[in-house]
């Protein structure tokens, strides 16, 4: 496993419940501004193995970037259990919902 991916890993694992994070900002607090796509890939592929909390994570617009049903609507409704509201379109509301941790 590359240094950059242990890292989105732990990006990832440390968004709090309640809160989102973009691909791009995961990419850019990692160490690589350019790899949102990096980051989409790491998703897909280490989400079940590492219990990754994968739907926490958006896209740059605050919505939910998935487009196989079953996996938007599991999003969705992750989501809004944890008290995140999910607007027309599946839109968040980044001013109010995305996790900024310290020193980014």
């Amino acid at each position: 496993m590359t240094p950059f991916t242990e890292k989105v890993i732990g990006i990832i694992r440390s968004i709090p419940a309640g809160k989102v994070m973009t691909y791009g900002q995961i990419a850019k607090l990692a160490g690589s501004p350019r790899a949102a796509r990096q980051v989409v890939r790491i998703l897909h592929s280490m989400s079940r193995a590492y219990k990754l909390p994968w739907h926490r994570v958006v896209n740059a617009k605050g919505a939910i970037a998935i487009q196989d049903d079953e996996s938007y609507n599991e999003q969705w409704m992750s989501l809004e259990a944890e008290g995140v509201q999910v607007g027309l379109h599946g839109v968040i509301d980044l001013k109010k919902y995305l996790w900024e941790p310290d020193g980014e």
